[in-house]
């Protein structure tokens, strides 16, 4: 596992407030399709070396989410695409986004998030929407390129299927809603392992936190089969906002001391997992956590 510092000696960590402060101060007003003005910044980074602790915030205790959102990570790995797939993995929260309306107007099945989702991009990733090509398991080859090629800087995945997510005025997508996080890229430095992790968009104050837990989690994952310490969780988001109704919640936030970050490992069983289809969130046990409370009722857009 990462070579955390004890708690005490950790440093506090100010990137994900610094980020909702900069959204805040800077940001350009725009109006979103979802209906509610936002904030909204083009491009911003935050750095997380892991001696310092894991990429879970504590501005708000998501302690009861944080092991969800790996889980719904460990399903989009397996390919879930459907309500149902999705529900095996413990994610029960997808309704909104793959209602009857809403894949029909696709051409999709009852709650099938379509062949532009996560879990087929991931796992089954292919331009042929429609055909039999079973499509390419991108993680696999990912670890098994740092393991053999660990200084090559290719060791990629993408969430995109440009074809599935193609709109223009008299164009439907082929998915509920376009990916918005996912680009991995793992670097080995020194054998050390860097996961930077790109994120087309981001509700820094609801969507992000799990992402942040989600794709530390699949570092750890990469750790583990790879045999490369993971030294660094980096996590850009390209438009990165706050909708205009989460701003108090926002505020509140930005108003609490910033905290030192916990310790996320891998249990005893998920330290004998050898192959990446098999993690589960139950893998993985979160510790040394003191967040502030929680803050409930922060608006969620769909």
């Amino acid at each position: 596992m990462p070579n955390y510092l004890p708690y005490t000696e950790r440093a506090t960590s100010t990137a994900y407030r610094d980020m909702l402060r900069a959204i805040r101060d800077d940001g350009v007003r725009v109006q979103t399709k979802q209906g509610e003005q936002a904030l909204a910044l083009a491009g911003h980074c935050m750095r997380f070396p892991m001696a310092h602790g894991a990429a879970v915030i504590t501005e708000r205790s998501i302690k009861g989410f944080a092991g969800k959102a790996i889980g719904e990570l460990c399903a989009f790995i397996n390919g879930a695409r459907t309500l149902d797939e999705l529900a095996a993995f413990g994610c029960d929260w997808w309704g909104a986004w793959a209602t009857p309306e809403k894949c029909a107007a696709r051409g999709l099945a009852p709650g099938d998030l379509g062949p532009g989702s996560y879990g087929h991009a991931f796992k089954n990733f292919t331009t042929d929407l429609d055909g039999e090509d079973p499509g390419f398991d991108q993680l696999p080859h990912l670890i098994k390129k740092l393991r053999d090629l660990p200084l090559d800087r290719t060791a990629l995945m993408s969430p995109w299927i440009p074809n599935a997510n193609h709109r223009e005025q008299g164009v439907r997508s082929r998915n509920t809603i376009a990916p918005c996080h996912g680009w991995i890229h793992a670097l080995v430095f020194d054998d050390k392992l860097h996961l930077v992790h790109n994120q087309r968009s981001g509700d820094t104050p609801i969507g992000v936190p799990s992402n942040m837990a989600q794709y530390t989690a699949l570092g750890l994952m990469l750790e583990q089969l790879t045999g490369f310490e993971l030294v660094e969780y980096v996590h850009w988001i390209q438009y990165a906002h706050i909708y205009a109704n989460q701003l108090p919640h926002v505020e509140e936030m930005l108003a609490r001391e910033p905290r030192a970050l916990p310790t996320l490992q891998l249990t005893e069983t998920g330290r004998r997992v050898t192959d990446i289809h098999d993690f589960r969130a139950e893998h993985f046990e979160l510790s040394d956590y003191h967040p502030h409370p929680a803050i409930a009722g922060i608006p969620v857009a769909t």
